[in-house]
């Protein structure tokens, strides 16, 4: 997978060098923006993901698709957190998964503004930088700590009346960032990530990190899909818990 870090890696430098400039916002049908660095790193990515493994299929954020021939497919967000990207945070990453007969196998997420990089690959691991990461371990949502992303969208859940109640069980909330606060509790910096809103290029390499990593991964009808339209990262300590809240919805 080192030849996928690479291009994850100068995707986020087309990126960076893009983002000195005049960086082209739009507006999307979904009223999501799109810049023309998202444009050009998912043509770069995506160039290069063809040379290095023709057999592929690709699915990207940005239009690209094509069926592979082997059961693979490579499933991109070229920028995963462009409001992000275009406010100057460094909260945004290149994520690129690889799906295999529908299962989530391998991923990388870099971090253009940090210069890091998170990894995994079935059976091999989660890592940052090469180091293995574990989540960690909180007995109790007292003991844990909640990244709640995408709140503009938690009313139209059937726990939203109960949102607030819930959340301040925990021993502190944050949101940071969906993809930033994913690697977080992948990395045991975090406990618990609920994402109200996400597409399946949000999720696909974070999914794999995380589960190696020794979480639990699922949407909010606690199905382990990508394809659900929202989803969910908790250790196993915490995992029947956060479902059966989720489930309400």
């Amino acid at each position: 997978m080192t030849i996928v870090a690479e291009i994850a890696r100068a995707a986020g430098d087309l990126a960076v060098k893009i983002r000195q400039g005049n960086i082209g916002i739009e507006i999307k049908e979904d009223e999501s923006p799109v810049t023309v660095a998202d444009k050009a790193c998912e043509k770069l990515i995506v160039e290069q993901l063809s040379a290095a493994f023709p057999e592929d299929g690709l699915l990207g954020e940005e239009g690209a698709m094509r069926e592979g021939t082997n059961g693979r497919r490579w499933i991109i967000d070229p920028i995963d957190g462009t409001r992000d990207f275009i406010r100057g945070t460094r909260a945004w990453s290149m994520l690129i998964g690889l799906e295999e007969e529908g299962k989530i196998v391998a991923g990388h997420a870099y971090y253009p503004g940090y210069q890091e990089m998170y990894s995994a690959a079935k059976g091999v691991g989660a890592f940052h930088d090469g180091k293995r990461i574990r989540c960690g371990s909180p007995k109790t949502k007292a003991e844990a700590l909640l990244c709640c992303n995408g709140l503009g969208f938690m009313h139209r859940y059937g726990f939203a009346g109960e949102l607030v109640d819930w959340i301040s069980k925990f021993w502190t909330v944050r949101s940071m960032g969906g993809c930033l606060d994913a690697v977080m509790v992948a990395s045991g910096v975090a406990d618990v990530w609920i994402e109200a809103q996400a597409k399946p290029w949000d999720l696909a390499p974070l999914k794999i990190i995380a589960e190696e990593a020794g979480c639990v991964t699922f949407d909010f009808k606690g199905v382990d899909t990508i394809y659900g339209g929202n989803f969910a990262i908790a250790p196993p300590s915490l995992a029947d818990e956060i479902k059966e809240f989720l489930a309400k919805g």
